[in-house]
């Protein structure tokens, strides 16, 4: 059985695919370019194999592909392949895992919805400690660290070096999970309500009880990671027990941006959802 290629390939593959029949290039136009067979562009497409830096350079620019388009992709293909820092914590990180951070930290956008906790972008070392140690797949002291430390890591990186636009929609239900204790919720809720004083691009809304139906009721958490502000690159990954999923498609990430698009609507405004956790801080 054929394995499913990493998800890094397959968002790379399904862009320069796109890229090519943009311009109008059929497989052994785009294949002239590398001065290579056909197979292997479609192979590259597939994300069946990878591709060298300088390889995917030449066809971004041959489909005249904007720079900041070819830094996003270059940064997805090709980052932490050999060095990271997500490599010391392959005890708490899978490869998709792996593969998962370095698309964040690349990503222009990210666009999340919680039900039951608090995002992981957003969390406090207190309450990233309290999963950690409520975690089955953390069998020791050392793995509950190092998740806390990937947490905060991803956190310092992708909030405070990378800075992109970032929007999440959290459930009032995963606001009022007591996770860690009262203190610890606390200084998590107060945290959450200064947001956008300590993060001015990142927003947060609150999704009442209030709203009833929504858009993605029945669902799990979901992040949508865009790059570069281009329709064509984006990854929806829809977290689970096992890891999760992630989905690069067209179809999967238009459908994906409808429900989040549904349930920012239906959340409270950003004023009110800073009022109503300053409030639930209070009940702490």
């Amino acid at each position: 059985m054929t394995a499913t290629p990493p998800v890094r390939r397959r968002l790379l593959g399904s862009a320069l695919r796109e890229y090519r029949e943009g311009v109008g290039y059929n497989l052994d136009e785009a294949a002239r370019v590398l001065e290579c067979d056909r197979s292997k562009i479609s192979r590259i497409e597939t994300g069946q194999r990878g591709i060298r830096a300088k390889e995917l350079r030449e066809l971004l620019t041959e489909y005249g592909v904007a720079a900041s388009e070819q830094e996003a992709l270059l940064a997805i293909a090709h980052r932490g392949r050999e060095n990271g820092w997500w490599l010391d914590y392959r005890d708490v990180l899978s490869a998709a895992g792996q593969d998962y951070v370095i698309m964040e930290i690349a990503a222009t956008e990210i666009l999340a919805y919680e039900p039951n906790r608090v995002p992981d972008l957003l969390q406090t070392p207190q309450y990233a400690r309290a999963l950690a140690d409520a975690d089955p797949n953390c069998t020791s002291d050392e793995q509950r660290a190092h998740a806390v430390e990937v947490t905060l890591a991803r956190q310092r990186i992708v909030l405070g070096d990378r800075d992109p636009a970032a929007e999440f929609v959290v459930t009032e239900g995963a606001l009022r999970q007591a996770v860690g204790g009262p203190a610890v919720m606390r200084a998590q809720l107060d945290l959450l309500a200064g947001l956008g004083r300590t993060h001015p691009r990142a927003s947060l809304r609150v999704l009442p009880f209030a709203a009833g139906a929504h858009a993605a009721a029945g669902s799990g958490p979901m992040t949508i990671l865009r790059f570069a502000q281009t329709p064509a690159i984006g990854i929806i990954h829809l977290a689970g027990l096992s890891g999760g999923v992630s989905l690069e498609g067209r179809d999967d990430i238009a459908r994906h941006l409808r429900a989040y698009t549904g349930l920012r609507a239906a959340a409270l405004s950003v004023s009110a959802s800073a009022r109503l956790l300053r409030s639930l801080a209070k009940e702490n």
